[in-house]
């Protein structure tokens, strides 16, 4: 029934987007929420959408909402213009209020008769006493499958001040060179993981597009790709959070890691050294000061 879901949203999506930008091509004028619910209600109707009704609707019209929101960002010079959904890609579904309920730490959604398994990652927090306003359903091109609790709670307490400032300088040899003299090393685990990436992806171009063993073997690459991206992510969470509870100014070099990225021969090296400055401004308890090398 997910994986069904997921394939209605998709469709939602990519037929209002493609309507979307036909509009505004041809009129030079923007879609609005009210307009896009209403061509939903008339893909339900149409005999080749009819699956559309075997879901919730609920998913169907949060994927609207999530569309309206991205192109007002877009236009607001916030965000790049929305993308088409695919396939192979990330797949989700938003339920509101209205299309599920927690009972007894047990998730019901929609459409489903019985509860969902799902492992909790929060220890400290009793699953039985969230009030969750919103649940997303997900999965990756990895085969793996999340949940997401959307709650309302307070701001996190600011960390307490240390009087302290630093600034960080990124480089190649090492991942970071901080202004109090300390070398922060490139960590090389996920090494071995770019091997196996290597490998799958050459077992996967000896494969048929469109076969049995294509699919497998791309489920075999997509997974190499996450354990690789989790390691990195685990790496900068742990040196920005470290740098924000140590410092109450930090300094970075405004680099554009993006653009050097584009350069091959630097791309996979750059990669690896991701500057701290891309966790720094989502930690509370630090404040994130743009300086160029020469003046710090």
């Amino acid at each position: 029934m997910l994986s069904r879901t997921f394939g209605c949203v998709r469709v939602v999506w990519n037929r209002t987007l493609a309507a979307r930008r036909t509009r505004w091509r041809a009129e030079g004028k923007g879609t609005s929420y009210a307009e896009t619910d209403r061509a939903l209600t008339a893909m339900k109707r149409d005999p080749d959408l009819k699956f559309l009704n075997e879901v919730s609707a609920v998913p169907l019209q949060q994927a609207l909402r999530h569309q309206q929101a991205a192109s007002t960002a877009f236009w607001e010079k916030r965000a790049r213009y929305p993308r088409f959904k695919s396939r192979g890609s990330r797949q989700s579904a938003t339920y509101t209020r209205a299309a599920f309920r927690m009972k007894d730490g047990a998730l019901y959604l929609a459409k489903m008769s019985a509860p969902l398994r799902f492992v909790w990652s929060w220890p400290d927090v009793n699953p039985a006493d969230v009030d969750p306003t919103s649940v997303t359903m997900a999965r990756d091109s990895a085969g793996r499958w999340f949940v997401t609790f959307h709650v309302d709670a307070l701001d996190p307490e600011p960390c307490p001040a240390t009087g302290q400032s630093v600034g960080v300088d990124v480089g190649l040899t090492h991942f970071a060179v901080l202004s109090t003299g300390e070398k922060v090393p490139h960590p090389r685990n996920w090494e071995r993981h770019e091997r196996q990436l290597k490998r799958w992806q050459r077992r996967l171009a000896r494969c048929q597009r469109g076969s049995a063993n294509y699919a497998k073997r791309t489920i075999k690459v997509a997974r190499v790709h996450a354990r690789v991206a989790d390691a990195r992510r685990d790496f900068l969470h742990k040196i920005s959070t470290r740098l924000v509870r140590e410092n109450d100014v930090i300094a970075v070099e405004d680099l554009n890691v993006c653009g050097m990225i584009r350069n091959r021969r630097l791309a996979p090296v750059k990669q690896d050294a991701r500057p701290v400055r891309e966790g720094i401004p989502v930690l509370s308890g630090g404040e994130d000061v743009k300086l160029s090398r020469d003046v710090w």
